[in-house]
């Protein structure tokens, strides 16, 4: 049995990390020593390293239950699995066009930069006025609920 500490160590995540993973209920709630101590299971370190893993690879949290709640049930078909990898990949490609277009724009901002005064500075410009970017690379805000 492992307590919270060791816990996090061997699978490098914080204290508040397992706590906040019990909470919600990806991790189960630990069982406890005589003086109330958490004491986790190999078990328990194996899903953790799991849920680690998966926000490594940036799963949500939803995704990673999902996830959880299929290896839970190993006779199943993967299908489901490898559904919810595609869409991961999916967000993944997405972000990745959109970090190239930033990088573009970034880099065509900065050879018109003159490198005089900030007056003619090209960056301020083009930070100013949106319409003088090459692409549009603006990410969508969240909605404000009221």
């Amino acid at each position: 049995m492992l307590t919270i500490g060791k816990l996090g160590q061997q699978a490098g995540v914080k204290v508040p990390t397992i706590r906040y993973y019990e909470q919600i209920g990806l991790l189960p709630e630990a069982e406890r020593s005589a003086g109330n101590q958490r004491l986790y299971s190999r078990k328990a370190l194996e899903r953790l390293a799991f849920i680690r893993h998966a926000r490594d690879l940036g799963f949500t949290l939803e995704a990673i239950r999902d996830l959880l709640s299929l290896s839970d049930n190993p006779d199943q078909s993967c299908a489901a699995a490898d559904a919810i990898a595609r869409a991961q990949l999916a967000e993944v490609e997405s972000r990745l066009a959109r970090l190239t277009a930033l990088k573009a724009e970034l880099e065509r901002m900065v050879l018109q930069c003159a490198g005089g005064r900030i007056a003619d500075c090209r960056v301020i410009e083009v930070l100013g006025d949106h319409s003088l970017c090459a692409t549009d690379h603006s990410h969508p805000e969240p909605e404000l609920s009221s």
